[in-house]
């Protein structure tokens, strides 16, 4: 009975997400990673990736909590999606069943710092403490090679970037926001990120986020009849002979 009450819920919510689609009542951007333009040279993250497969990311920031983690799980493991999960050393080390769990399920996973700090406030050896020790804790769980990295609070400078990247890290921002830690129902998060995405898109959730677990399955199912298909990151982006446009997109070099 209960896959019979979550299916009819997610129905309903799906039809909701239409309407607010269809109705143009969705909110404009709140000015952050979703709209970033530099005006001059900087070190960046990867926000997108140029891509013509309709390849996109979900990603789950891991911090405070593991709520709603295990619905999200069943509902990846049942659609057969695999994603990547960013998460902070404290959590990792107070929640190591959760970590393995989602390891071996198939999922990535990258570090999201060792104490979720504003890292632009940072030094160079502060900087590298937090990440040798935040990837050394995740490892240790799961026994696989941590490469990503995404900065708490989307915060970061020159300094951090460049430094992750010379410790083998590719660090990671998002292109579509969920904004689902700020609570917003399960159609409202939906409606937000099938608006937004495009090819190459990535994605940013929360595993504790309130509504997030509800949202995921309509996520999935409209991204999917869109003819969008769900990669890891680490499946997304390109190891090698890129670059990083003005807006964070990541284009294969040779490409206009």
């Amino acid at each position: 009975m209960r896959f019979i009450t979550v299916r009819l819920k997610s129905v309903a919510l799906a039809a909701g997400v239409a309407l607010l689609l269809g109705a143009g009542m969705i909110t404009a951007n709140a000015a952050g990673a979703e709209e970033v333009y530099w005006t001059g040279a900087r070190s960046l993250p990867i926000y997108s990736v140029e891509r013509e497969d309709n390849k996109v990311a979900l990603s789950f920031d891991c911090a405070w909590g593991v709520d709603h983690t295990d619905s999200i799980l069943e509902t990846l493991a049942a659609e057969k999606v695999h994603v990547t999960f960013f998460a902070v050393q404290f959590w990792v080390e107070k929640y190591p069943d959760y970590c393995k769990k989602i390891a071996d399920g198939g999922h990535e996973m990258g570090t999201h710092s060792a104490t979720h700090s504003y890292m632009s406030r940072l030094s160079e050896t502060e900087i590298k403490k937090e990440l040798e020790t935040s990837k050394a804790a995740i490892e240790q769980v799961t026994g696989r090679e941590v490469t990503l990295f995404r900065p708490p609070y989307g915060d970061y400078d020159d300094l951090l970037i460049d430094t992750a990247e010379a410790m083998g890290l590719y660090p990671i921002q998002w292109d579509v926001d969920s904004l689902d830690w700020k609570n917003l129902s399960a159609s409202d998060i939906a409606a937000r990120i099938v608006e937004r995405t495009k090819s190459g898109s990535i994605i940013l959730m929360h595993n504790n986020g309130l509504h997030t677990a509800e949202a995921l399955p309509i996520v999935i199912s409209t991204l999917r009849a869109n003819g969008f298909e769900f990669v890891p990151i680490g499946e997304l982006i390109y190891r090698e002979n890129y670059r990083i446009d003005a807006t964070g997109r990541q284009i294969p070099k040779g490409t206009a």
